[in-house]
């Protein structure tokens, strides 16, 4: 999500996306978009001919940043209990 900097650091390839952080592969429950995400960047392993490449993929997320809810409604199981155990403390 930060293609730049996985390039300076070497990795050998990079499926650059332009998403919010936490959400490289789409909204919460939007299994489509998720499973189009994913083939989309392995599919950079077929095309990625050489150590560095860098493939923006063509997706677009449907709301400006200002207007992206970052977190879901009801929060991960993890998260949960974390928050239970840090209100019983």
């Amino acid at each position: 999500m930060i293609w730049p900097f996985q390039k300076l650091v070497g990795m050998p390839r990079v499926a650059a996306i332009e998403h919010p952080f936490g959400r490289p592969y789409g909204d919460v429950g939007d299994a489509e978009t998720q499973m189009a995400v994913l083939r989309a960047a392995l599919a950079v392993f077929d095309s990625a001919k050489a150590p560095g490449h860098v493939e923006h993929l063509p997706f677009t997320w449907h709301e400006e940043p200002k207007e992206t809810k970052w977190h879901p409604a009801e929060p991960s199981p993890i998260i949960a209990l974390m928050k239970k155990r840090r209100e019983k403390s």
